[in-house]
């Protein structure tokens, strides 16, 4: 659902303050304290965002009370890996060839060097600190990781899992992480709710001699989403669960499109629907981010009662959205809204409380933001752009899009009303955003629409380098000699059938 369509009761949610100020030591105007915390697969279902009317996140929506809410926020990549990658060093998934679950960075010969946003912290004299998921998977071994942060806290883990899947094989087979309900367990038996205590346990201690940049990364509401009897039963079974769908969403879409999640461990949504677990998936992914907002408010409350609450900035981002049936799908790698709009809140010494900010913006943004935020020195190629401006006034008009890159050579540009879609075959698709929020109607052969794609097309990444050698999870590729796509060992041509 769009923000727009919930704007009025979004801002009343939005209008909670934080109380009469943070206690804690004089800000640091120049050099302030950071506090990064990351949400994986993490869609706009938040009550200040206004993308589900039954969401219940308080505590992130009295961050964004005190901050800014972006809320025309983009991904560059709708997958873990390249999406962190390019926010941690600043460059675009088509500069790096990075587009997979893998490579580990630092094996890619042009960025053996490069100086991610935690380095560039600590060169400036920061204590930096992680817990969780911030970097994908192990950060290329221990010795590797290390070069990235000096404080590392306990990594990403789900915690205590029931004895069995609880809805059973999907399509795909009996994938571990394709599974969801509640059963009965306690909040301090999951890995989110560890990594929040060593968080608050750094907050705790801190020394009073550095700034610090403490990045705090949390699995769910990643899949398999296992939430206890009290979040699950907190939202009712009923039709309130599902978001807005239209059965035939896919009939005006190209034939590439369904390419970008061909063959993965989600299941598609008419499975879901056929074995009845479409309300079990929603509620459980409502109850994740009901339980992810609460740990978020353990830590907040805990910066609030330290000396850093006045001079701590808090940044909090998804790495990507999530679909719940919107065209069809389940999970994200898609280059539609539910897939490349996440949440995106500053807030903090600096930063405009209360606003809300409807220009296009990218997490690529975040390094240079944070750069000239904190007096970083930062590569010099990084390919975003700072909001500072927008920190201090949310209408302050940026002339970039936001652009979403899925595999080589498929890019979507999002400005403030349109989206623009081209696949690497050449096929696109058009949305209005302001007239068709859903992104239901594909005007691509509407010629009053026309000039609006060309316009975008302007954006088009000048670099669309092809995957870097050694990847290949979630890689897909395109052969315009043969018209065929390859994904993982297996090959589609024009044609042939592809499994819904």
């Amino acid at each position: 659902m769009s923000p727009f369509r919930f704007a009025f009761w979004t801002s009343l949610s939005c209008l909670l303050c934080w109380g009469e100020g943070l206690r804690g030591s004089e800000p640091s105007i120049d050099r302030p304290n950071v506090l990064m915390i990351a949400i994986d697969d993490q869609n706009d279902w938040i009550g200040c965002m206004g993308g589900h009317p039954l969401a219940d996140t308080p505590n992130i929506d009295r961050l964004a009370a005190r901050g800014t809410l972006f809320l025309n926020a983009h991904c560059q990549s709708p997958l873990c890996n390249p999406s962190r990658t390019s926010v941690m060093t600043g460059l675009r998934p088509s500069t790096t060839g990075i587009y997979g679950l893998e490579p580990w960075l630092r094996s890619v010969k042009s960025l053996a060097e490069h100086v991610t946003m935690p380095q560039a912290f600590q060169r400036a004299g920061y204590q930096t600190y992680v817990t969780g998921k911030i970097f994908h998977g192990n950060a290329g071994g221990e010795p590797k990781r290390r070069e990235e942060f000096q404080h590392w806290g306990p990594g990403s883990a789900i915690g205590r899992t029931p004895p069995s899947k609880l809805i059973g094989p999907t399509p795909m087979g009996n994938h571990p992480l394709m599974d969801w309900g509640a059963f009965d367990h306690r909040d301090e038996e999951k890995g989110d709710w560890a990594i929040t205590t060593w968080a608050i346990e750094q907050l705790q201690q801190m020394p009073s001699d550095a700034p610090f940049f403490l990045s705090v990364g949390y699995f769910l509401p990643h899949v398999p989403c296992y939430v206890t009897p009290e979040d699950y039963n907190h939202f009712p079974d009923d039709t309130r669960l599902l978001p807005e769908l239209l059965e035939s969403d896919r009939e005006d879409t190209p034939r590439y499109s369904w390419y970008l999640h061909w063959s993965l461990p989600e299941p598609r949504w008419k499975w879901v629907v056929e074995k009845g677990e479409d309300r079990n998936l929603c509620r459980s992914y409502l109850a994740s981010t009901r339980f992810i907002d609460r740990q978020i408010g353990r830590l907040l409350d805990a910066l609030q009662a330290s000396p850093w609450g006045e001079n701590t900035l808090v940044v909090l981002w998804s790495d990507h959205g999530f679909h719940l049936g919107e065209k069809g799908v389940t999970g994200k790698n898609t280059l539609w809204e539910p897939s490349t709009r996440v949440p995106l809140i500053l807030a903090g010494p600096g930063v405009a409380s209360g606003a809300r900010c409807l220009q296009p913006v990218e997490l690529l943004d975040l390094y240079p933001t944070l750069a000239e935020r904190c007096h970083l020195e930062a590569p010099d190629n990084l390919e975003g752009h700072s909001l500072v401006p927008q920190l201090q006034d949310a209408g302050h008009y940026r002339p970039w899009p936001a652009i979403t890159t899925h595999n080589s050579n498929n890019h979507s540009i999002r400005d403030e009303r349109w989206r623009w879609i081209v696949y690497a075959d050449g096929s696109q698709e058009l949305y209005d955003l302001k007239e068709d929020p859903n992104e239901w109607r594909n005007r691509i052969d509407d010629p009053a629409a026309s000039p609006q794609a060309k316009r975008l097309a302007e954006w088009l990444p000048k670099v669309n380098l092809p995957p870097v050698s050694g990847s290949h999870s979630r890689v897909l590729t395109y052969d315009p000699q043969k018209d065929e796509v390859t994904w993982e060992g297996m090959t589609v041509r024009r044609g042939d059938a592809i499994p819904e």
